[in-house]
């Protein structure tokens, strides 16, 4: 089965059930530390001060990315919440 034949209310329920989530925010953590070692790295190591409103969207964007890729695998499999 497609995703494109399910809601997006299935759709949403499975990304953020908890092992969905839970994954999503796993992925989230390692690649928002990476990103932020990248962008900000150099500017925190130098005494600044981190950009707060970029540090919270390096996480956030990951775990987007992860809990649709995650729910999307889900739905296809038919393994829905």
């Amino acid at each position: 089965m497609g995703v494109r034949g399910v809601g997006m209310k299935v759709l949403l329920r499975t990304a953020f059930s908890r092992p969905v989530a839970g994954a999503a925010w796993r992925i989230a953590l390692v690649v928002g530390t990476v990103l932020n070692l990248i962008n900000q790295g150099p500017a925190i190591y130098a005494g600044g001060e981190p950009s707060w409103m970029h540090l919270a969207l390096n996480y956030l964007v990951p775990y987007c990315v992860a809990s649709y890729s995650v729910a999307t695998a889900h739905v296809r499999r038919g393994d829905t919440p």
